[in-house]
């Protein structure tokens, strides 16, 4: 009896394969699948678990990287793979407990926000981004690059906390739900309503501040939005390529319009809407994940047409004129890839909602939590 639809990258998760070798077991096997997003049925998916056991027997960590080596220090690996831990305590229980300093696989340092109930739904994770110095900006043979990402200059940025995720739907609610600081906060704004672990949007600059002083208010915690120079600080995470991936983007890696290629990158098929933040299952060698498309992501910058005269100490560059537009990260699910790219900047007015537009918390790494 069938069991249910099961998708191809939660197999491939379960499994512990690259969804290209599990692509090419189900084509061994004659399940037509067309990529990582394809559902099979339950049977179906018996036997391809059945399969994977010789296929992993014969083939020891595929998910494995070799360890990437920058500025004489030995990193992380760049793609690191999150799988669902079932000896994960609830997160009723990780709220009861003392917040603190803690070594997470695969992320470094962080912590998880006790004070943010959301039920059943992911919690706020936060991950310690550590101190470093690095170029911001792209280098003028980087193919479709902007005028306004230059010039590049070497940035050095104090550490600090940064969400792994985007602020999901469930975690905008539950804070919606607190004491207003400065204005009234919509509990579901999402165009894509429902959607629990997808991230919020329809959300303006002025609306992600007060988030984060409702958030504030209630832990005690200063909680805001990333600076520009911290935003690409930890998306690059000490690559230099256009995306943390490397040289090129594509739909198996991240939610944007992949009808559109970059540079030696595959076509493959145009998004009509957020995924779930950890959709993909990948993070960065700083442990942060769904930096490149999804949603655009807020700073706290107000928009410079360049990078002459700005602060290279990693903090925010204000103008004097307080509604002028701010900045905007990541690309996100509406966008072509080049949009996506580590260096590619935008902007927006401070009061306008989009169904592209979210924000990531950021937090000061003080000596004791």
């Amino acid at each position: 009896m069938d069991s249910g639809k099961v998708r191809i990258y939660e197999l491939s998760r379960e499994l512990n394969l690259d969804n290209k070798d599990l692509l090419a077991i189900c084509e061994s096997l004659g399940i037509s699948v067309k990529s990582h997003s394809s559902a099979i049925t339950g049977t179906e998916a018996e036997m391809i678990r059945a399969a994977a056991k010789k296929y992993t027997a014969d083939r020891p960590s595929p998910r494995k990287s070799a360890p990437v080596q920058s500025g004489g220090r030995k990193q992380q690996q760049i793609l690191e793979i999150r799988r669902p831990d079932v000896n994960r305590p609830s997160y009723d229980s990780i709220a009861e407990q003392r917040l603190s300093v803690r070594r997470i696989a695969r992320t470094g340092q962080g912590y998880i926000e006790p004070l943010l109930n959301v039920g059943k739904a992911m919690p706020l994770h936060m991950v310690l981004i550590p101190r470093g110095t690095f170029t911001m900006g792209s280098p003028k043979d980087e193919p479709e690059r902007n005028d306004n990402e230059s010039p590049q200059q070497d940035v050095t940025v104090p550490q600090f906390f940064m969400g792994r995720y985007p602020i999901t739907q469930a975690q905008w609610s539950a804070v919606a739900g607190l004491p207003q600081a400065q204005q009234t906060l919509d509990p579901e704004p999402s165009h894509f309503k429902g959607k629990d672990n997808h991230p919020v949007e329809q959300v303006s600059w002025d609306d992600a501040v007060e988030f984060c002083a409702r958030l504030e208010q209630h832990t005690k915690r200063p909680y805001r939005l990333p600076t520009e120079a911290e935003w690409e600080y930890a998306c690059r995470a000490d690559t230099t390529t256009p995306f943390y991936f490397g040289k090129t983007l594509t739909d198996e890696l991240a939610n944007y319009d992949a009808s559109q290629t970059y540079a030696e990158g595959t076509e493959g098929t145009e998004s009509q809407g957020t995924t779930a933040v950890d959709h993909f299952g990948i993070a960065n060698a700083f442990g942060l994940s769904d930096l490149h498309g999804n949603v655009w992501e807020w700073c706290q910058d107000h928009w410079h047409g360049n990078y002459k005269g700005a602060p290279t100490d990693g903090s925010a560059w204000l103008a004097a004129a307080e509604r002028t537009s701010r900045v905007i990260r990541g690309g996100s699910w509406y966008n072509y890839p080049r949009s996506c790219r580590a260096a590619f900047r935008d902007h927006g007015f401070p009061a306008y909602r989009y169904d592209y537009g979210g924000f990531r918390v950021c937090c000061a790494a003080p000596r004791t939590l």
